[in-house]
């Protein structure tokens, strides 16, 4: 069996007057929460937090909820991706270019309520999703 790879990454949210809103990153037609592979010594929220920053330059994040955190089931190549859950103020988002790609990593990005959001992503994010909105009511 191949190696476990682990990503991590964090559902970041913001509260507005119609409700909470998660942040979702598009690349092509896949939308997720910023999240990259764990580099070698590094632990998975350092991760978390450095993906975000570099995805969408929020810097600025709140861990109401603490290091909780919840995992995918494994994908493609024996993947499993950890979410954590941040609150930020910040509604700006820069899709910064990737020095290593030449260009953004995502084409896109969108603030939505949790329904919203679940009709956009593969049922392996959308149960991240359900994670979520459980601890934000």
């Amino acid at each position: 069996m191949a190696e476990r790879i682990l990503s991590a990454g964090v559902v970041v949210v913001r509260e507005t007057d119609q409700g909470w809103r998660l942040l979702l990153l598009r690349a092509y037609n896949y939308w997720d929460f910023p999240k990259g592979q764990v580099e070698p010594g590094e632990d998975p929220l350092t991760t978390a937090k450095r993906e975000v920053r570099e995805e969408s330059a929020i810097d600025d994040l709140e861990f109401r909820w603490g290091e909780a955190f919840t995992e995918t089931d494994p994908y493609g190549r024996n993947k499993v991706a950890r979410y954590y859950l941040a609150v930020s103020p910040a509604a700006r988002v820069e899709l910064a270019v990737n020095p290593a790609l030449g260009r953004p990593e995502h084409q896109e990005f969108r603030w939505l309520d949790a329904a919203s959001a679940s009709k956009l992503v593969v049922p392996r994010v959308a149960a991240v999703i359900g994670w979520a909105q459980a601890r934000l009511r």
